[in-house]
């Protein structure tokens, strides 16, 4: 390991176009190349540090060592996250706020939410067969659309599905990019944000009732430590981190079916149900398929670890890609093998795909439940409910692309229902 002051440094001027060139392998390939698990570069004009693994990851989520306040990037805000949404907050206020989230996953609405992603997957089909062919992704986000409005209690007219699946699609596609695709997530933002804000209003002034137990009504009334009502675009931003995130579940999705075509002996085994395979099966989706490259937060107080200083207010990125690829973590880390999480221990650090640490006290994402359940649905429904063909295509994925998928978004034809 390096010693204080010598840990390893990229010594150009800036390296966020590097960054934007290599996308989400930016960080293991300097760790490798370092020989190290955390190494000091910078990007968009500042001191950052990059770390990754393990211990790293028990480090980034000790909230006397970081917070969230100032480490997502305007840009971020303004199209995935929204303004000063839970993902930024610290402290008490966070852990009031976070409990709003945590109290939408109890195992009635989790078996609720199973019930309300196989009505949905069903209904689609029936189109489906009439079809050709058709693009998986773009399938599933609409049908996420669905299940998301439906479990949050958000009304959605039909003649609305596609423009709002387009448009929380691109918020979720905006996050790792520039140009057109940026832009094209903060409009998206905005269209959506008046539509959700539209109802939250409606709510409040008794225009529209909301299920009790329902997200809708929970931002619509909630209220934090002082006992004030969140204002009606507060509300806005948080009841859609229920909604997009969902949304965003439409990749997994996507991605469990190109593994299910380039792994074909998992599918009798998705399809017996034996020995928790469709848990391991998704595990291991969300492990070795790229999504989210990496996490930032902020240096709370100065302290010094691995021999690294770390100076209050520094932005530190932790390596979520790699960590899922590592193999001081992952035997045969390239491999896709879900038989791996059967033996799995469950550390809150070792498997980051969706944050670290704790559900309750930290920033690991309250859905995590919710994708794992709605994956696990999905991609039953898709093997146990119907067949279909995979004609020739592009499956290629770029690891430069964020968020990436494959370049044909995954086309199946001849769908029909199994007898």
């Amino acid at each position: 390991m390096s010693r204080a002051g010598k840990v390893p440094h990229e010594k150009t001027i800036d390296n966020t176009m590097r960054v934007l060139a290599e996308g989400y392998m930016y960080i293991p390939n300097r760790c490798r190349r370092f020989q190290s698990n955390i190494f000091k570069t910078r990007l968009l004009g500042q001191k950052v540090i990059c770390m990754s693994g393990e211990e790293a990851a028990r480090q980034f989520y000790d909230t006397e060592k970081f917070q969230r306040k100032g480490s997502a990037p305007k840009r971020v805000q303004e199209t995935l996250f929204g303004k000063n949404g839970v993902q930024t907050m610290d402290g008490a206020a966070h852990k009031h706020r976070k409990q709003l989230f945590m109290s939408l996953m109890t195992p009635e609405r989790l078996k609720w939410l199973r019930e309300l992603t196989e009505k949905h997957w069903e209904e689609a089909v029936k189109k489906w067969t009439k079809a050709k062919e058709l693009v998986l992704f773009d399938e599933a986000r609409e049908i996420m659309v669905r299940i998301s409005c439906e479990w949050a209690g958000v009304p959605l007219k039909e003649k609305e599905v596609k423009q709002r699946a387009n448009d929380l699609g691109d918020m979720i596609d905006a996050f790792g990019a520039v140009g057109p695709r940026h832009w094209a997530g903060r409009s998206a933002r905005n269209r959506s944000e008046t539509w959700i804000r539209n109802i939250i209003e409606k709510v409040r002034a008794g225009k529209l009732d909301a299920p009790e137990d329902s997200a809708l009504y929970a931002m619509a009334w909630y209220r934090d430590l002082n006992g004030k009502r969140l204002d009606a675009q507060m509300a806005t931003v948080e009841l859609l981190n229920i909604v997009r995130p969902i949304v965003a579940i439409a990749r997994y999705v996507m991605f469990g079916a190109l593994a299910l075509h380039e792994h074909p002996e998992t599918r009798g085994k998705l399809q017996t149900g034996e020995d928790d395979y469709s848990q391991h099966f998704v595990q291991e989706i969300r492990r070795f398929y790229p999504f989210g490259p990496f996490l930032g937060a902020r240096v709370k107080r100065d302290f010094i670890w691995q021999d690294c200083r770390f100076t209050k207010g520094t932005l530190v990125l932790l390596d979520v890609y790699g960590a899922s690829h590592s193999p001081q973590l992952w035997q045969n880390p390239n491999e896709f093998r879900p038989e791996r999480f059967k033996h799995w221990k469950g550390s809150p650090f070792d498997f980051i795909p969706q944050g670290g640490g704790d559900y309750y006290k930290g920033h690991r994402c309250a859905g995590e439940w919710v994708t794992i359940e709605v994956m696990k649905t999905s991609l039953e429904f898709l093997t146990q409910k119907i067949d279909y063909k995979v004609p020739k295509q592009d499956l290629s994925i770029s690891k430069v692309r964020m968020p990436t998928l494959p370049k044909s978004r995954f086309v199946i034809s001849n769908v029909e229902v199994k007898k």
